[in-house]
């Protein structure tokens, strides 16, 4: 029975206030990695393992939150995941070296990992069916604006404060948190039978997912498979997700029930999630390091050119909310999402070194309206035609995808990136010879500009060259993040026909605020 009056609205605000909790702390790490590193006498590829071991327990719980919900009750589990996320905050800001910041990041990523699917199911039975789509487009509303808030929010604190409070500032929203979830919300009334645990299903899913995540995240930084550990877990991880497939597919009581999967709405919508989040990840991932690395933007600058897009989010949210009440077809909303992307990705890709904060307002802006139309129809293609007592376990297969989406993502875009520095600085240095007119008409402008700053000839001429490979330098990364955008929009692109294969159930009442 769906809640009335004031009680729906303060359900709703308390599992948009968790998952902000989650989602927040997915990017807020980033840019306080330099004062985490002076602080803990850390290296880079020490601190990359609080990025790596939250990823890594997100991806492991999130496929089993369904089961978990139903085991302990959705209202106990979600209750716990909250306490444990906030907990584990806690240890994290008084955390004395690295390694100790590292496991309790893990355990965060264990109490975050379930908040957001859980939050989905919780929304579903508390609103009324014809309601619900507006209800869904405001929790995607809190969705989207919790990985913009985290850059620019982590920013403002280290700078203001210190590190640890990144982590402090989820306490006291942790508790309220509790308190709203222990006084208003009900536990769930669709009673599913749970039998022995699959104690072998879980050790397999963690040995397979949680050996493919390492891999994704440390690959391309350890040179991939000319490192010894990165070919054992990636063996590992195939071995452990064929083990898992078949433990879960003959088991008479699996974790995760695999057998969803033939329903072919499900099947397509997960990949077309995986390449959300692919596209969403890549994407986030690029455009920082392109404007603080080449522009010389600083973390909160590149953090508060997000919040524009963020804006246009929050206005198309209710729209989309309004077209879902009225029966328009998702496949339509999310060709337009897409479409929207790819237009992003293109404008982006016309960028130039001279380009300021103004030349990016339009294009993110144009992203995040293409977000707006793509999270809560994707989910509700997805979901759309399941039984009530299989949407826990699709939304968490669903929300996995979107993880190891975002993740494939960034190892493929940092490895795309670097295939193409090589190739673009290869190119434009065959440029370099006297026999070009160009060079030689770039080479005297130098060299004669030094001259006529007092240096003597063999001085101005070797700072001559330095500066014509810096310009090389700068060139050969402008095209390499260039082409990395049309890489990401492409991706994008090639979605919209697989939409048009799902079958849209209009009857259908689901959580359609699916990932971020």
């Amino acid at each position: 029975m769906p809640e009335q009056g004031f009680n729906k609205w303060i359900i709703t605000f308390t599992v948009i206030m968790a998952s902000l909790l989650e989602l927040i702390d997915t990017t807020v790490v980033n840019v306080s990695m330099p004062q985490i590193m002076g602080n803990l006498g850390a290296t880079l590829e020490d601190v990359g393992w609080l990025v790596t071991a939250y990823a890594v327990a997100n991806v492991i719980i999130l496929p089993m939150s369904g089961w978990l919900s139903a085991k302990f009750g959705r209202k106990n589990y979600f209750i716990f995941s909250i306490v444990l996320f906030t907990v584990a905050s806690f240890f994290c800001g008084n955390a004395d070296n690295i390694w100790e910041l590292v496991i309790f990041r893990f355990i965060q990523g264990i109490g975050g990992g379930a908040l957001l699917g859980t939050s989905q199911s919780i929304l579903v039975e508390t609103w009324p069916k014809e309601q619900l789509g507006m209800a869904t487009a405001m929790f995607g509303l809190g969705v989207v604006v919790g990985p913009t808030l985290g850059p620019t929010l982590g920013g403002y604190i280290t700078d203001h404060f210190s590190w640890p409070w990144i982590f402090y500032v989820n306490i006291p929203l942790g508790v309220i948190a509790v308190l709203l979830s222990m006084a208003y919300i009900k536990d769930s009334k669709v009673v599913q039978k749970i039998g022995a645990v699959d104690w072998a299903g879980i050790f397999f899913l963690i040995l397979g997912v949680g050996s493919l995540q390492v891999v994704l995240e440390k690959g391309e930084g350890e040179d991939w498979f000319q490192t010894p550990y990165i070919s054992v877990l990636t063996a590992l991880s195939v071995i452990g997700i064929a083990l898992f497939i078949w433990r879960e597919l003959t088991a008479e009581h699996p974790i995760v029930n695999l057998r969803i999967l033939k329903n072919r709405e499900l099947s397509i919508g997960m990949f077309t999630t995986f390449i959300l989040g692919f596209g969403l990840f890549g994407s986030v991932f690029v455009f920082p390091i392109f404007c603080q690395n080449l522009l010389g933007f600083t973390a909160q600058q590149t953090g508060e050119l997000l919040i524009p897009g963020g804006l246009a989010t929050i206005f198309m949210m209710p729209m989309v909310g309004k077209l879902l009440q009225r029966k328009v077809p998702p496949q339509i909303m999310a060709t337009g999402g897409f479409i929207l992307f790819f237009i992003f990705t293109y404008l982006m890709s016309n960028s130039s070194l001279s380009s300021g904060e103004s030349d990016f307002y339009l294009p993110l802006i144009i992203r995040g309206m293409g977000l707006s139309l793509l999270f809560v129809p994707l989910t509700t293609l997805a979901l759309g035609s399941l039984k009530p007592e299989n949407i826990a376990q699709g939304t968490g297969l669903n929300n996995m995808m979107r993880q190891l989406g975002g993740s494939f993502g960034v190892a493929l875009v940092t490895t795309f990136i670097h295939l193409r520095q090589a190739h673009h600085r290869s190119d434009l240095i065959e440029h370099i010879n006297p026999y070009n007119p160009a060079f030689n008409e770039r080479f005297q402008a130098y060299y004669h500009n030094f001259l006529s700053k007092g240096f003597d000839p063999a001085k101005a001429e070797q700072l001559t060259y330095k500066a014509i490979d810096l310009t090389v330098v700068k060139q050969t990364y402008l095209m390499t993040y260039m082409d990395a955008f049309w890489f990401i929009g492409v991706f994008f692109i090639t979605c919209i026909p697989l939409l048009y294969l799902q079958r849209f159930n209009r009857s259908a009442k689901i959580s359609a605020a699916d990932a971020h």
